[in-house]
């Protein structure tokens, strides 16, 4: 996440004004674009997933102030569920690689229309999500067709911020960023 701070485009903030529920995707988005997977002797194989703190804490904080948040990803990861619960996440859908039937019932379980979700997405199985989305995101290392696809392309990469800065722009875009910041040094 870059020092200064990101002027975000007014089409952007428009879109941001209206968020009621923030989803994303895991692997390139709120991790860096890597699955780590060690091998052992025995045949057994551990995951590891690297997440970053910014995120998580921007994701709490969406939380605090009434955006809710959630994930869908194409992996079951036991390290994913660990971090939605620690993201306080209210959404969870994994092992979902065709992520619309999921995005639809949380659609539905939430009571929100496309215009009120954000998606962050950073790939091909993001397409339809992003397509369908009020504020459609793509991390800065997207793919083509996923950039195409989105409103707004993060400066941050996947796993470097990218979750944290579609935080500030909703809740900056709100008027919520200034209430929300005491929250989180309290």
């Amino acid at each position: 996440m870059p020092i200064r701070e990101i002027k975000f485009p007014a089409k952007a903030v428009r879109r941001a004004k209206k968020v009621r529920v923030l989803l994303m995707d895991v692997d390139g988005t709120m991790t860096p674009r890597y699955v780590c997977l060690q091998s052992f002797p025995d045949g057994s194989v551990a995951e590891m997933k690297m997440f970053n703190a910014h995120d998580g804490a921007g994701i709490k904080l969406a939380g605090l102030m009434g955006i809710r948040t959630g994930l869908i990803t194409g992996r079951d990861s036991v390290a994913t569920a660990r971090r939605a619960r620690e993201g306080q996440m209210e959404f969870v859908v994994q092992g979902q690689p065709k992520k619309l039937e999921a995005y639809k019932a949380i659609l539905a379980r939430a009571g929100v229309t496309d215009e009120e979700v954000a998606y962050v997405g950073d790939d091909l199985p993001d397409l339809p999500l992003l397509e369908r989305a009020g504020l459609a995101v793509a991390v800065a290392d997207a793919t083509y067709e996923a950039k195409c696809a989105a409103h707004y392309i993060t400066v941050a990469r996947g796993g470097e911020g990218a979750v944290r800065e579609v935080v500030e722009l909703i809740l900056k875009s709100q008027g919520k960023w200034k209430k929300a910041i005491p929250l989180a040094i309290a």
